[in-house]
């Protein structure tokens, strides 16, 4: 009776300890008096301003509010020349007058009449930026055209969003795109999607870089998850799967073979294989995983999405890490040792 009354005690305090922990990965932080409020500047609007206003004066407005920015959209993004020579504006004339331009600003101007839910949205993610790291100095954000080049990109002081990569899922213009952009990429094209997308280009491109030393599936995976753990973070709120990229079918698979896929990873001695060649179908966008799974079914980019749930439980185990020290640790070995995951 003794070590019956025993048992049941410690199972208790078990489960007691895991519910806490769990808890603790998705409580909220009060982040209401932080006192960051984003707002989105319409760089597409101002530009447009050059199609009716002198072209000269407009231009020197345009730089003296968004700096670095311009002279990166006209000689990199355009590649219409140098700001510091006015032959751009030739191309930039041809380019408001054509048909092109003009359907794309229609239907941006459509979807995105304002940007007022991207600015709460963007707010209330740049405020938990600031709570865990108080001294992260924060972007002046943009919204521009892309020329469907890129949903985000981010330079010197900005963070730029290019709207015509979100404009739904059944936009006109993404069907004619499909050679370089597929249907099951275009799909996430959504506005859903602009705050995550933001504050993932900020967490790889700025605040925690991949290391180029970082080369085996194991650490790709741990970095990943990393980063898919920041997002948990600082968007406590947004569904997993427009964390990840993923379909809700595609997410229950996952959560159904998390065991299996594990396994896989184990018994094919893939964790420490260095060689791109052999672990790019893991890490990279595609439909589905070959050689996984039946019909096709197979979620892609599963070295991300086992690499989340690593980090997640190692995380679990060991609340008294902060976040920036998860992010600053960049031994996966031990992040995977301590995690002690062995899906069932």
């Amino acid at each position: 009776m003794i070590f019956s009354f025993k048992a049941k005690q410690i199972y208790l305090i078990f489960l007691t300890s895991l519910l806490l922990t769990a808890c603790d990965r998705s409580k909220k932080v009060d982040v209401s008096n932080i006192d960051v409020n984003v707002k989105i500047e319409r760089f597409d609007h101002d530009l447009d301003a050059m199609r009716t206003k002198p072209m000269d004066a407009q231009a020197i407005s345009m730089f003296k509010k968004y700096g670095p920015f311009y002279a990166d959209y006209i000689e990199r993004v355009m590649q219409y020349g140098s700001i510091g020579d006015t032959a751009y504006f030739k191309p930039l004339h041809e380019m408001f007058n054509g048909q092109a331009y003009a359907d794309l600003k229609h239907d941006v101007d459509s979807v995105y009449p304002n940007l007022d839910k991207q600015n709460e949205e963007v707010t209330d993610a740049f405020r938990h930026i600031k709570y865990y790291f108080p001294k992260k100095t924060l972007p002046k954000v943009y919204a521009y055209f892309s020329g469907f080049q890129a949903q985000t990109s981010i330079g010197d002081g900005y963070l730029a969003i290019g709207l015509d990569m979100f404009l739904g899922a059944d936009s006109r213009f993404y069907p004619a795109l499909t050679e370089t952009l597929p249907h099951y990429i275009t799909r996430r094209f959504t506005s859903d999607n602009i705050a995550p997308r933001m504050i993932e280009i900020i967490a790889r491109e700025d605040m925690f870089p991949e290391k180029d030393q970082d080369k085996s599936l194991l650490s790709r995976m741990v970095y990943n998850g990393k980063i898919l753990y920041f997002m948990d973070r600082m968007l406590p709120d947004l569904a997993d799967s427009t964390k990840i990229g993923y379909t809700e079918k595609q997410m229950k698979w996952c959560d159904d073979f998390k065991s299996q896929i594990w396994g896989y990873f184990l018994e094919e001695n893939l964790l420490y294989e260095t060689d791109y060649a052999k672990i790019q179908k893991y890490l990279g966008e595609a439909p589905f995983t070959p050689g996984l799974g039946e019909k096709n079914e197979a979620a892609p980019r599963l070295a991300l999405w086992t690499g989340w749930q690593i980090v997640r439980q190692y995380m679990d185990k060991h609340p008294e890490v902060t976040l920036p020290q998860l992010m600053a640790d960049n031994d996966a070995q031990k992040i995977l040792s301590e995690s002690k995951y062995r899906p069932k």
